[in-house]
């Protein structure tokens, strides 16, 4: 499982199904407004002033500030960010995984 730190952005991978998270998801906006699958996993340096003014990216800063503080929980997982939309088999997948 991918996961973001809350506090460095870093991206990490976990094999522990007990590592808590928190998680969110919400409707996606139009493209372009959303921050990508590409966009975070190379890691925080390569976040750009475009990604950065997206009206997603200031809901996924809200989500790792309340993680933090409201939560106590050092990590995240985003749809926007972990659903690979240009890969239509992870996405099918994911969509299917959201009706159990």
């Amino acid at each position: 499982m991918r996961l973001i730190d809350t506090t460095t952005l870093e991206l990490k991978s976990f094999w522990d199904p007990d590592q808590p998270y928190v998680i969110l998801s919400y409707t996606w906006g139009p493209d372009g407004e959303e921050v990508t699958f590409q966009e975070p996993s190379r890691g925080p340096s390569y976040i750009t002033d475009a990604t950065r003014s997206k009206p997603g990216f200031r809901k996924i800063v809200k989500t790792y500030e309340r993680a933090r503080t409201q939560y106590s929980l050092p990590y995240a997982w985003i749809d926007t960010c972990f659903i690979d939309k240009m890969n239509s088999v992870e996405l099918g997948e994911a969509i299917n995984s959201m009706y159990r």
